[in-house]
């Protein structure tokens, strides 16, 4: 759809989370002289006014940059972002906000290569004019190319087809940023229709997805589906500042997911998420959550919070093993161990009851909660599922109870 203009929520919270993880990735590229390409799919503008225009109509820059700007506390990760950012207005004041092209130029180097891409026939323009006044400034100031070839190319078109003819890139580094409107529910299925082709084209890039948590379905399943690609690694970060009101209208969270991310960044996270919800965050359900782990396919991965605690997954997401250190291990028909009458076993006391009498020993109700997430409620989880109540199993009159 081309009726979604960027302008009007520029520098708002999820900005802040989608540019400042992007410009982590940034520095991790930089960290290797080999040159490497940067595609983005859906640039936008670039750059965007905030003292007038569309993001002046609804201010959404206060749920983001706006509350950062005159930090003095930020951490070293968040400061390297506010600070660009500053760079952009000498003044002191804040008047403009950059896009993802314009922190990929500032970060990347003069040997790498922005491959820039945006089908909105008038952002298209104001990005190409924004970049002809940075080469034109640059000149004037004396400096020139000391790389051969076009440093930025910018076109009017379809970001997902371009990944098509762009991967692999000659120098077999890239890192793709892939930020559709999501305006058009179909905008997720070809999210991940595109990374399903480019990662059979080039398995080793660098995939950054940023996307909205909303109540419609397919965001909702958006990042389980992503967790299935063919990707050796996944990490999933998303920043709540507030619960959706009733209509469940507005963004009030988001998430940026990265497939094959690099070793230094959940450290980071896990460094800056917290700060985050402090600063940004309009209430108590202002949170965050961090998960990360391997292609979906059986196996269990982790979701973690501030301090480290993992949940693994439950039920069928975990088949029992003898490595497993949990879940069950029995022969059809056989009853669990620890039933009353099985065989090597003593009786057990059922998870209900003790999970109220460990409560009533700590003074407060049993209920687990998960780091950096708030819960409304939880069960705890038995030998591998979750979400069941207890109750004896055994042979019934029909016949022996399948496990």
């Amino acid at each position: 759809m081309l009726s979604y203009r960027h302008a009007f929520h520029a520098g708002n919270h999820a900005d802040v989370l989608k540019h400042f993880v992007q410009i982590q990735l940034h520095e991790y590229m930089n960290q290797k002289d080999t040159a490497y390409t940067y595609i983005d799919t859906h640039s936008g503008a670039g750059v965007y006014a905030l003292d007038g225009g569309y993001a002046s109509k609804n201010a959404e820059y206060d749920t983001g940059i706006g509350p950062l700007w005159e930090r003095k506390d930020l951490p070293k990760p968040l400061a390297e972002y506010v600070n660009l950012i500053k760079e952009l207005n000498p003044s002191g004041k804040m008047r403009y906000y950059p896009g993802s092209p314009y922190c990929a130029d500032k970060v990347m180097r003069e040997h790498d290569r922005l491959r820039l891409f945006e089908l909105h026939p008038a952002d298209s323009k104001i990005l190409a004019d924004n970049f002809r006044k940075v080469e034109a400034h640059a000149a004037a100031q004396g400096e020139r190319p000391s790389a051969r070839g076009r440093r930025v190319l910018i076109e009017r078109g379809d970001g997902f087809h371009a990944l098509k003819t762009l991967l692999p890139p000659p120098s077999r580094r890239a890192l793709v940023l892939i930020d559709p409107p999501y305006e058009d529910k179909q905008d997720y299925r070809k999210v991940r229709d595109a990374l399903d082709d480019a990662l059979v084209r080039f398995p080793s890039g660098i995939y950054a997805i940023w996307y909205p948590v909303l109540q419609r379905m397919e965001s909702r399943q958006f990042a389980d589906k992503l967790k299935r690609l063919a990707a050796k690694e996944w990490l999933n970060v998303t920043l709540t500042i507030t619960t959706p009101g009733p209509d469940g209208f507005g963004l009030h969270s988001s998430g940026m997911f990265i497939l094959n991310p690099p070793y230094t960044l959940e450290p980071t996270l896990r460094q800056v998420m917290p700060y985050l919800v402090q600063v940004l965050g309009k209430n108590a359900d202002a949170t965050y959550v961090i998960e990360k782990g391997t292609q979906v396919t059986g196996t269990a991965s982790g979701r973690t919070g501030a301090n480290g605690a993992v949940r693994m997954p439950v039920g069928n997401a975990r088949k029992a093993s003898p490595t497993a250190g949990t879940g069950s291990l029995r022969l059809p028909g056989q009853a669990p161990a620890g039933t009353p009458g099985a065989a090597g076993g003593a009786p057990r006391t059922p998870v209900a009851k003790r999970s109220s009498i460990a409560a009533a020993a700590a003074g407060k109700s049993a209920r687990p909660t998960e780091a950096g997430v708030t819960r409304k409620s939880a069960r705890p989880a038995e030998g591998g599922a979750a979400g069941k109540s207890a109750r004896p199993t055994g042979p019934r009159n029909s016949g022996p109870r399948r496990p």
